[in-house]
Formats: structure tokens, sequence, C-alpha cells
């Protein structure tokens, strides 16, 4: 037990002083590490230790207290030598128990001691399982490894088996199962995907492919020698007369993988099934259109134009009492009528001609009908064959064009000869010019199926039709040219038959050629348009009269712009020169008209405006005898001159629209004359006369003109 207190140590410190002094000390204390009195204590040390305790408060208090030291040194001593004998009692006391301790204590060191010896044999044990797991380790991943390699070799192992090995199921169907039935196809492809197996295996060199080899090769004659009968028994079918070779065509198109697997292992027998289809259907798809070409012309109208039916012919057109239909005697050689309506949308796709049905009606059409009729059937066999050789050939692009070409070869170059001897002797400009614009759209319509096929054979019927179209034009422009006014017998001022047929045409072709416009055709038209604005000009010539002539021009100009205005657009450049023309011609008209009655007041005006404009006003004193005459005339006159001029207007006008305009024309001249005649006399010269008071007031005179106004 150690002690803390200051005092305690300060007296152990004195301890040895005492005891050097004599005094009695029969107690010997072994105080260990807190004797004072040893050796090994420094005595530097002391001198801290005293000076330390020194400073204690409770030393402190006891010196100054005046407390006997040795006295109290000999109390602490008597209650350690009192603690000592308590502790060793305490020791005696409880030996047993310390004894008991002890045993327990060396009986644990022999527990610890063995395991420490099992600790270190499980650490050895430890060491040798640690081995062990590595190489359990190293021998899992080989076997892994091992595994792997087996999967691989076994999946492919499995295909080889799976593709080499020849299913009875297969050889039984194949062999005995009709061609028609799915479970043939399905074994069919099955067959296919085998035979190009072993032929890729066969490159690798596996051995097991000769094993198979001979079965497929016998299952491969058999598959073929099958296909080959059916497919050509169906292009047999093709050859019965009366046979819809669609229907066929559609069977076939269910087993295109027939044709398939022939071109990829049997390519003879497919080249052979080619070509009798092409053989078949080049016969059959010629046989069928010459047939309907000829059978369609018969039912074309009998008397069509001829090389003498021009524009500047003389109308001599033949007509018989018991005619049959002809565009003659329904007067649409130069005139469009219905013929139009073959290239609107409703009659340009609608149902072909059926020639024998319209025999027995006894209905006639026009060549354009039966070329719309004829190209539209060429049209839609040839969309629908072009698609099924893509389909069932499995060809494309070239290949595909080269094919069908074999197929409709030799039915185009029919159609081109027929054409080109039909068009040589054609003189009917119209029906060509439908003929091209029919073309024009039925390329279009091949072109949004995106089919290709004839797109050689629209442009080689155009190069046909075109020439020919420009052909009669120019052949009717130069009859226009060359016509004499004077061979044409009685003139008068109604419009001319041949204008008349000018206008027709013209708005026939403009009206067609609006939706794919052509630029030589314009250039043609406006030749066409001079050469019969000059001839015009040349038949107004063979009237004396100046006024006839206005009549005959305005009569021509009106009809033929009435006409176009019908059809054509009224921004196109026909219209438009017709517009400027008649319009230049009626106010000369509308001049000339008004000299007979009103020339003097007329004449008297433009010449006092022409001397007031010079500043010779003095030159007018001398006209007062003039003026009043022609007041009093006017006033006397009005009336009845404006009521004859009305009446010989609508004489002469065959277009009632056109004369009322002319009559407002005339009317409004007047005034405007009349008006500036009024200004005339308000200056300073003739001011003064007293024939101004006679003048017809101007607003009076406009209220009585507009009664001769005529009403619709």
């Amino acid at each position: 037990m150690a002690f803390s207190h200051p005092c305690v140590e300060l007296i152990l410190v004195f301890a040895p002083v005492w005891k050097g002094r004599g005094e009695e000390q029969s107690l010997q204390l072994n105080l260990g590490d807190l004797d004072l009195t040893s050796d090994e204590f420094i005595l530097d040390e002391v001198d801290i230790h005293i000076q330390a305790n020194l400073e204690d408060s409770l030393v402190q208090e006891a010196l100054k207290t005046g407390v006997d030291l040795r006295q109290y040194s000999k109390q602490v001593e008597l209650e350690l030598q009192h603690i000592e004998h308590a502790s060793i009692s305490d020791y005696i006391k409880e030996s047993k128990n310390i004894t008991s301790l002890h045993n327990q204590i060396t009986a644990c060191d022999a527990i610890l001691e063995r395991m420490e010896q099992m600790l270190s044999s499980f650490q050895c044990d430890l060491s040798s399982i640690s081995c062990e797991i590595q190489t359990l380790q190293e021998q899992s991943v080989a076997m892994n490894l091992r595994l792997k390699n087996r999967q691989a070799v076994r999946s492919q192992l499995s295909q080889l088996v799976d593709e080499l090995v020849v299913p009875a199921a297969m050889i039984s169907t194949i062999l005995e199962a009709p061609v028609t039935e799915q479970d043939f196809l399905e074994q069919l492809h099955e067959l296919n995907n085998k035979m190009n197996y072993v032929k890729e295996q066969a490159f690798r060199e596996t051995m097991a492919c000769t094993d198979v080899h001979n079965v497929l090769d016998r299952l491969k004659v058999k598959a073929v020698t099958k296909i080959r009968e059916f497919v050509l028994q169906k292009i047999y079918s093709f050859r019965k007369p009366m046979t819809n070779y669609q229907i066929p065509q559609n069977a076939l198109l269910k087993y295109r993988f027939f044709y398939q697997f022939l071109l990829g292992n049997e390519r003879s027998v497919a080249q052979e099934l080619r070509e009798q289809y092409v053989e078949t259907m080049s016969k059959i798809y010629l046989s069928y259109f010459k047939s309907y070409t000829g059978r369609l012309m018969k039912i074309q109208y009998e008397e069509v134009a001829e090389k003498d039916d021009l524009m500047g012919v003389e109308d001599t057109a033949k007509k018989g009492f018991f005619s049959k239909p002809s565009l003659k005697n329904r007067n649409t050689i130069f005139t469009l009528g219905n013929r139009g309506s073959v290239i609107g949308g409703a009659e340009l796709e609608g149902p072909i001609i059926v020639p024998h049905a319209a025999q027995k009606s006894d209905v006639r059409y026009p060549f354009e009908s039966l070329f719309r009729s004829q190209h539209y059937a060429l049209l839609d066999n040839s969309c629908r064959e072009y698609l099924f050789l893509c389909d069932f050939f499995l060809v494309t692009g070239p290949s595909a064009q080269e094919l069908f070409n074999a197929v409709m070869g030799k039915t185009l170059a029919m159609f081109l000869k027929h054409m080109d001897a039909y068009v040589c002797d054609c003189y009917d400009s119209i029906a060509i010019f439908l003929c091209i614009h029919i073309v024009l759209r039925f390329r279009a319509i091949m072109a949004k199926r995106n089919v290709p096929a004839i797109d050689k054979y629209w442009d080689t019927l155009l190069g046909i039709l075109w020439p020919r179209f420009e052909y009669i034009l120019e052949l009717n422009i130069q009859s226009i040219q060359n016509t004499d006014p004077q061979r044409l017998g009685f003139l008068d001022t109604r419009p001319h038959y041949i204008t008349r047929r000018y206008a027709e045409f013209s708005s026939a072709i403009v009206s067609i050629n609006q939706t794919f416009p052509n630029e030589r055709t314009h250039t043609l038209l406006g030749q066409l348009q001079v050469e019969v604005e000059n001839f015009v000009l040349r038949v107004a010539a063979e009237f004396s009269s100046r006024k006839e002539q206005l009549i005959f021009l305005i009569n021509n100009y009106d009809m033929m712009l009435s006409v176009l205005m019908e059809r054509a657009v009224e921004e196109s450049k026909e219209v438009e020169g017709f517009q400027q023309l008649l319009s230049a011609r009626s106010q000369e008209f509308i001049e000339e008209i008004l000299l007979p009655p009103f020339g003097g007041m007329i004449a008297f005006v433009k010449e006092s405006e022409s001397l007031i404009e010079k500043g010779q006003l003095d030159r007018l004193r001398g006209e007062e005898a003039r003026v009043t005459q022609l007041v009093r005339g006017f006033s006397t006159t009005w009336k009845a001159s404006v009521e004859s001029l009305s009446q010989d207007v609508m004489r002469s006008f065959s277009n009632f629209k056109n004369g009322t305009s002319i009559i407002q024309g005339v009317l409004t001249q007047l005034i405007q004359y009349y008006h500036r005649f009024h200004k005339v006399l308000a200056q300073p010269p003739l001011r003064a006369l007293p024939a101004r008071a006679e003048l017809i007031n101007i607003h009076h005179l406009m209220v009585e003109l507009k009664k001769h106004k005529p009403n619709f």
C-alpha cells in the first residue's frame, strides 16, 4: 500500500536520522519501492522531495503549530505496523484461497499450453488446406475450360448432325406428296437448306457429307422433276383458248420458291421453264393485241379527215343521206367538242372498249378513243407482266427489262408498225394531238406505279406522233397562206368559216396543251395565228367600204376571241392578241360610224382644238355661221341619228353582246365629242355667239342617250 500524504513522506525522510541517534527502533520495515533508506536512493533528489513536501499546506500548518515530529513519527510507524499485521492476518486467512488460486493458475497454464499446441496443429492443417484449395481451384479452371470446349464442339456437332440427317418425313413428302401441298413446300425449303449446308461443309472437307450426298441428290432430282412438270403444266394452260392467263399467273406466284429452288440447284431446268414461259406469253400477247387492234379499227368512224381537209380549203364537205357516223358530219375535224374527255380522269383510266359489243350496238369511235383503249390495255398488261416477272423470276433492273422485252417485244413492235402505218395517212391533227397527250398521261401513270417497262416504247411512239402533228399543222398553215379570197365565192361581213375553223382548232389545241405545255406547239400556233390574221385582212380588203371592212374584221375577231375564251385561259397569247385587235378595230369602227351623221361637228372640234393648242384663237372668229349650222343641225337630227346608228350596229354584228358593247362605245364617244364641242364654244372668240343658247345641256343629253342603251 502506498501513501501519498506529505506528512508521511516527510517522516519517512527523517526516519534514518532518528535511527542514527540511538533511539530504539525495534521494528524493521520492508517498504520495497517506498524504502527511502536504500542505497539506491539518490541524495540529490532528497532535497527536491523535502522542498516539495515543505510547501504542502498540512506540513506548513504542523510546523506552525509546533507539533512534535518525533512523536508524530512514532504514531505513524505504529499505524504502519498495525496495517502490516492486519495485511498478514488477511493473507493467512486467505491462504487456502491463494493456494486454490495458485492451483487454478497452474491448471490454466497447462490448458493454455495444450491450446497452444492445438492451435499450432490447426495452423499446420490450415496451411495444408490452403494448398489443397489452390489445387482444387486449378482443377476447376481446367474442368471449366474443357466444359466450354465440349459445349462448343457439341453445338457445332449438333448443327452438323441436324443439317446432315435426312428425316424420313422429308423423304416421304418429297417422293409422294403433290407439289401443291403446304408440306411439300415446307420440306422443299428444308431440303434446299440442307443442300446448301452440305455444299458449304464440302468446301471444308467434312467427311460426313459423303454419307448424305447421294440421298440429297436423289431427293433433288425427284423434286426438280415434280416442279418442272407442275410449272410446265401451268405454262401450257396459258395456251388454251379463252383462258384468263392471270389466274395461272397468280397460282404460280404462290409457288415462287419453286423457281428459286431450280435456279439454285438446277439452272438448266430453270432456263428451260423461263424460255417456255417467254415463248408462250410472247405469242399470247401478240395474238391478243393483234386481234384486239384489228377489231378496234373496225369500229372507227369510216369517214375521217383526208389530205384535202385543211383549214384553208373551201367548205365543200361531203354529206350523204345514208352516210354513217363520221367526224365530218359532226363537224369535228377542227372542233374538239366532247373529244377532249378522252384525256379526262374518268375516261382516261376507264374500262377498255369491247369491240363486239360496240359492233352489236353499231357504235363508232374516233381514233383517239380507240388509241386510248388499245394503249390502256397495253399499260395494264405491261404493269402486271413486269411485276410478275420481277416477282417470280427474281430479276430486277436491266435484267427485268431484258426479260420483259423478250415477252412483250413482238407486241410492242406490232403496235409501232400499226401506229406508223396509220399515222402516215392520218390528217386529223386533233386526234394525233390527243394521242400525244394520252401517251404523256399514260407515261406519268406508269412512273407513278414505278414500272419503267415500256418507257422506250412511249418515247418511240411520241417520235412518230409529234412529227406528224407538226406536219399536219404546217399543211394547215400553208393552206391558209395560199388561200385566195377571190376564189371563195360570195363574201359577207359575218364571221368566215375559215376563221371559225381556226378558232375551234386553236382553242382545242390550247386547252389540250395546258397540262403538258410544249414550246414547239406554241410556236406553230403562233405561225398559224399570224397567217389567219393576214387572211382576215386579205378578205376584208375585198370589201369596198371601210365600214364593211371593219364590220368583217370585228365579227371575225370577236368570234375567234369568244371561241378561244370558252376553252383557253384568259392569259393565253392567242386571247390577248385578239383582244387587242378587237379593241383597236372597234374603236376605229366607232369613229367611222359617227362620221356620217356627226362628221361636221367632229371635224370642227378637231380643227378648233388644233388651233387652240397652237394659240391661234383669232382664226375661230370667222366660224360663226358654221357653228350656228352645227348647233342647230345637231339639235334637230341627233335623236334620229342615234336611233339609226343603234339599228345599224345591231344589224351589222352577229354577236348581240359585241353589238351592245359597240353601241355603248358609240354613245360614249358621241357624248365626249359633244362635251368637247361645248368647250370649244366657250372660248373667247365664240363665247358671245347667240347659237350657244341653243346648245343641248350635256347632262340632259346623257339622260336621253341612256334610253338608247341596250339592256340585257
